[in-house]
């Protein structure tokens, strides 16, 4: 990923018409209200499912500045695993990491460990604070993570739709140095269903809450951002989602080298992570490569 100034790449949806790229990003109407409303429930019954009698830390403060917590998952008082820290999506404005873990118990019966941060919602918060809290988390699980039974030279990053966003801005150069972290502390990456590009957002209704301008929105797009340094990754993306999440993740692909992008079958924009409750999926398989191999 080269270091082009925020913006200056073609924004493949300004042609598009205000419906156009309502129906690119409205993953919501997309599945209907009834099916949105039965996953959401399952992302929390699947969390509390997976960390029931589960030795973790709950409630951990990550960020003095703001206050925000954050769950460790999977670890057993033995040798340091490697961790998972993953974001969650809701548009920046929903959903906790109370709804967040339901990949616990599949990365601990497999030898790694899960930590899953909050993050003050959108419009309480601004997008730039919500990024910096973020880093705020990865920072934390490299000073304190092994005192917690992680490892903080083995750290991955991964998230569903806004959270994809949040991992790329954990995944881009510069702000390790602002944290006092090594550039490399992000050893791999699976971003799931991400927003790369922000510069449609302004445009669309999630900017209710978010209230950017269109230069907020570019300095805060990852595939806009430069990026030295390649971790791995694979970026997944499901099958039926949204036009605007698919373009997205492939443009997002094809300027991370030696990415793979992975498009999950029969998968809509929210059941695509629920796949990591399943350890024999290949989403899980490619995660758990990712946290071996690092």
């Amino acid at each position: 990923m080269t270091a082009a100034a925020p913006g200056s790449a073609p924004d493949p949806d300004s042609s598009l018409t205000d419906a156009e790229l309502d129906t690119a990003y409205n993953v919501q109407r997309g599945v209907g209200d009834r099916l949105f409303g039965q996953l959401m429930a399952r992302y929390r019954d699947e969390s509390e499912r997976a960390v029931a009698g589960l030795p973790g830390h709950a409630g951990l403060v990550h960020d003095e500045r703001s206050g925000e917590r954050l769950d460790v998952w999977g670890t057993d008082g033995g040798a340091p695993r490697p961790v998972f820290v993953f974001l969650h999506g809701g548009y920046w404005r929903a959903l906790s990491r109370a709804d967040s873990s339901f990949m616990a118990r599949t990365l601990y019966d497999n030898g790694a460990a899960t930590v899953v941060p909050d993050y003050t919602l959108a419009p309480h918060a601004s997008l730039e604070e919500i990024v910096r809290q973020a880093r705020a988390a990865v920072a934390w699980v490299h000073r304190h993570g092994r005192a917690h039974g992680l490892d903080p030279e083995r750290i991955v990053v991964g998230g569903s739709s806004a959270g994809g966003h949040l991992t790329g801005m954990l995944m881009v150069d510069g702000w390790q140095r602002h944290f006092g972290l090594p550039e490399d502390v992000v050893k791999a990456a699976m971003p799931f269903s991400g927003l790369y590009d922000l510069r449609p957002m302004p445009r669309l209704y999630v900017n209710d809450w978010l209230r950017l301008d269109t230069e907020r929105a570019a300095a805060l797009s990852p595939l806009l951002l430069p990026a030295t340094r390649h971790c791995p990754a694979v970026v997944a993306v499901a099958e039926h989602d949204g036009t605007g999440f698919l373009a997205q993740s492939r443009r997002f692909h094809a300027r991370w080298p030696g990415a793979e992008l992975r498009v999950v079958p029969g998968r809509n924009h929210y059941d695509v992570v629920l796949d990591l409750t399943d350890p024999a999926s290949a989403v899980s398989t490619t995660l758990l490569e990712l946290l071996h191999g690092v």
